[in-house]
């Protein structure tokens, strides 16, 4: 079997597969996130571990785990794990979402006044490297501790292992990598204090990084197999369901929506705050668009105002569609910007907002807003990623807002095209650390046979009667935006 591990943002899940890469079983454990003053969002690196533990014990109970022959990894981008010289955490791990260092990603473009050609991206305030100039400037005490700074799921390895280690993917989000060069960029390093003696080693994604330690081993009768460097949760993600190849896109609904696809070599779009990464494959390269809420609109709906399981208001949504009960043309609009924005508006100062509600509003329109909302943003950042020039031939939906078939039905509906969803697109990237773990660790192997796309579940295709009403609500949704803008 293969192991791989995802550290999400809200929790950790453990994947098991076996030789034919299919899917044994996993496990899970939740987390909560820190969000103790406005634009921040934190977490202590403990209950990762925690998590981790907690996951593993499950497994262990079911599984003869000596059978695991490697271990990948997956995990949140972004993060800004510190630590000391004795490999101690100086403070809460730092999360991509966090808003709190927009001025910092200006200081650094002026310093380095090329910033956007080296990484192929605006400095925005979710990636690592404005993260630490924040703490160089408010926090000197604890910055002048830092020894190495890593990654979430890097963290996780060095417990494991005890090696400083890192993919090119989850390195790219960084802000300190020359993306097109795939290295560590000096210059880059330099604006926030640091060099690259603070920074872990980099390696491709399915290269061995190291070997798991005895003492972690004999805790859950494994052998120690070797680790793999694996990739952030998007290429990750991307892995899992056979996106390796230009041409191949996928769109992830998680807490955070992505919009993801594969370039020939490295292209970039910054302007429009598309992202332009290193794939978690050797000499390949993606463009990204991100919007920070996706899922999680429809979780904070869930759980802040309509006080209902999000099943629920699923299934109600099924049935009024069913029934032909809701007025799509006058549902209330709903920004969906609860953590700020990324693509295509680069604004953490964004909020969220329902518009147009009236005596008629009742809960099955406003949960249908809600996905509408988040589905407009992402069609935001399809076509800004497209814009560079990118074409698609199929477009996956993956992630846990794909197992909604209304979801992803409306997704179809407001791109005006077809949508696939294919089996254990609900897995995520943990599938694909477990596979780049068996990439690594299987002789001969190649991409056809370890990476190939699920089997085909489903095509949605767009409803062309919803064409219009769609359009121009997604039109007057766009100016909801600019005339709200200046007020946030």
């Amino acid at each position: 079997m293969f192991l791989g591990i995802d550290l999400g943002t809200s929790g950790i899940k453990l994947v098991l597969t076996d030789d034919n890469g299919a899917i044994v079983d996993s496990a899970s454990s939740a987390f909560e996130v820190s969000r103790v003053k406005p634009l921040w969002s934190e977490q202590d690196p403990q209950d990762w571990w925690d998590g981790f533990c907690v996951a593993m014990d499950k497994l262990n109970a079911q599984y003869d785990l000596s059978k695991i022959k490697g271990i990948g990894f997956a995990g949140q981008m972004h993060g800004a794990t510190l630590l000391d010289k004795e490999q101690n955490v100086i403070r809460p791990a730092i999360l991509w979402n966090d808003g709190r260092c927009e001025a910092q990603c200006g200081e650094i473009e002026q310093l380095v006044p090329n910033a956007r050609a080296i990484t192929g991206n605006i400095i925005m305030p979710g990636f690592t490297a404005p993260k630490l100039l924040w703490v160089k400037q408010h926090e000197p005490e604890l910055f002048a501790k830092i020894d190495k700074v890593l990654l979430p799921k890097d963290y996780l390895r060095l417990l494991l292992s005890g090696d400083f280690a890192t993919d090119m993917s989850d390195a790219a989000g960084t802000m300190w990598l020359d993306v097109a060069g795939r290295c560590w960029h000096t210059d880059m390093l330099k604006a926030c204090g640091l060099s690259e003696s603070n920074m872990p080693t980099l390696y491709e994604g399915s290269e061995i990084t190291g070997l798991l330690s005895e003492s972690i081993a004999k805790r859950w009768n494994m052998k120690s197999v070797p680790l793999v460097a694996g990739a952030g949760d998007n290429a990750a993600g991307a892995i899992g369901v056979g996106i390796v190849k230009p041409g191949q896109a996928m769109l992830s609904l998680g807490t955070s929506g992505v919009y993801f696809a594969v370039s020939e070599g490295f292209r970039s779009n910054p302007e429009s705050a598309v992202h332009s990464f290193c794939h978690a494959l050797p000499d390949t390269w993606h463009l990204m668009s991100v919007m920070l809420s996706a899922a999680s609109c429809l979780q904070w709906y869930s759980e802040k105002v309509a006080k209902r399981d999000v099943v629920d208001l699923l299934t109600i949504l099924e049935q009024a569609k069913i029934k032909n009960s809701i007025d799509y043309q006058h549902c209330p609009l709903f920004l969906p910007y609860l953590s700020g924005e990324r693509t295509p508006h680069n604004n953490p100062n964004a909020s969220g907002a329902f518009f147009g509600l009236t005596h008629s509003t009742d809960q099955t329109a406003l949960t249908h807003s809600v996905l509408e909302g988040v589905t407009f943003g992402l069609a935001d950042g399809v076509d800004a990623l497209h814009a560079s020039g990118v074409t698609v031939d199929e477009i996956t939906l993956i992630g846990g807002g794909a197992k909604s078939a209304y979801w992803r039905q409306l997704i179809a509906d407001v791109l005006q095209r077809p949508v696939t969803y294919r089996q254990g697109g609900d897995v995520g990237p943990g599938l694909g650390a477990a596979r780049l773990a068996q990439l690594a660790l299987t002789p001969n192997a190649t991409l056809e046979t370890i990476c190939p796309q699920p089997p085909l579940d489903s095509v949605y295709q767009p409803n062309t009667e919803l064409a219009e009403v769609y359009a121009k609500r997604r039109e007057k949704f766009a100016a909801l935006y600019q005339a709200t803008r200046d007020i946030f």
